[in-house]
């Protein structure tokens, strides 16, 4: 019996070292604001991510799956995929600019990205919802919905929530590149820090 219990215990010993050892992947799924475009791979704030995991949460990779010019649709479409593969232990969806830039209608918006925020949790990965703002030319109301859309369904489903991406940059202009749209190289461990504060708690 003894030696049987000391069997039970080891067993266990090593299932628990093969999960500890176990890769944690982050998946981040976004658009050209994830996907560093016209600035180096390396400046963007997603391999910044893993430079900071790297060093304060061991153990923990990141998967950027960003395309610039992803659309909600688009996304929700590539998402069931991309989880099979990676099976991420927090997914970041980072999508609706390009939605929003082409006056997609509010509901539509919603509809994808509470299907990928359902997904996500239905494949046991914590959710982070990135919110994105529009310039004001777009008008109050449709503004002002976006932002709804946004925290409804972080309330909603219970997901992290970054209410915007660029928060405390997009107004910046010598933090955007010449298209207002895109911060530069030097502006994105801003934009980390913004994610940073609603992903870290959920890596522990």
């Amino acid at each position: 019996m003894r030696r049987f219990l000391c069997l039970l215990g080891l067993l266990g010993a090593l299932v628990e070292a093969a999960h500890a050892a176990s890769p944690k992947t982050v998946l981040v799924l976004g658009d050209s604001l994830s996907a560093a475009h016209n600035i180096p791979v390396e400046s963007g704030w997603v391999h910044l991510l893993g430079d900071r995991l790297a060093k304060m949460e061991p153990g923990w990779t990141v998967v950027n799956a960003s395309i610039s010019g992803e659309t909600s649709l688009s996304g929700r479409n590539r998402l069931p995929a991309l989880l099979e593969k990676t099976h991420p232990s927090v997914l970041v969806i980072e999508l609706g600019a390009n939605d929003g830039l082409r006056g997609l209608p509010l509901a539509q918006l919603r509809d994808n990205l509470a299907a990928m925020v359902d997904a996500g949790q239905q494949a046991k990965a914590r959710v982070v919802l990135v919110g994105i703002e529009l310039p004001v030319n777009y008008g109050p109301q449709y503004r002002d919905g976006l932002r709804a859309v946004y925290a409804g369904l972080a309330h909603e489903k219970k997901t992290a929530l970054v209410p915007f991406l660029l928060d405390g940059v997009a107004l910046k202009p010598a933090l955007m590149q010449e298209d207002g749209l895109h911060p530069v190289a030097s502006a994105q461990p801003l934009v980390l820090d913004n994610v940073w504060g609603a992903l870290q708690p959920l890596l522990r």
